[in-house]
């Protein structure tokens, strides 16, 4: 029986790929309002207070990960979650984070970066799902 190795497993690099593309309070911000329905650029920089290309640039990368899709319409384009399933997902996100309390809030590697001052990471994946209920 052969072993695979983690680097080697291509499920465990999707799996990794998915989660760190859901690692951001900005995207999960995003995914929060396409979860009421399509939203233009324009309309998700007035929504969440963020730059234009701070906006395209996490559409970007939801996009790249199959998680939402856009639609042109004219000159614009109305980006949607691609499948409800994301959505389930951040649900049962949901229920684990309220089974843990604080804990992964709290986490000293992956907590919010305003309550740990001292470390310095890219994403901020502590944003909880109940956040992002629609």
């Amino acid at each position: 029986m052969s072993m695979t190795t983690v680097k080697a497993d291509p499920a465990l690099r999707r799996g990794a790929a998915l989660f760190h593309g859901l690692a951001d309070r900005n995207r999960l911000a995003i995914v929060r309002q396409l979860a009421h329905g399509e939203r233009r650029v324009v309309d998700l920089t007035k929504t969440l207070d963020l730059a234009q290309g701070t906006v395209s640039g996490h559409l970007a990368c939801l996009r790249d990960c199959g998680l939402i899709v856009g639609r042109p319409e004219g000159r614009q384009m109305f980006y949607s979650i691609a499948h409800p399933e994301l959505m389930d997902l951040l649900g049962a996100a949901e229920k684990l984070l309220a089974l843990t309390g604080e804990a992964v809030e709290l986490c000293p590697t992956y907590g919010p970066t305003d309550a740990h001052p001292d470390i310095h990471t890219e994403t901020t994946p502590a944003t909880t799902t109940k956040e992002l209920a629609p």
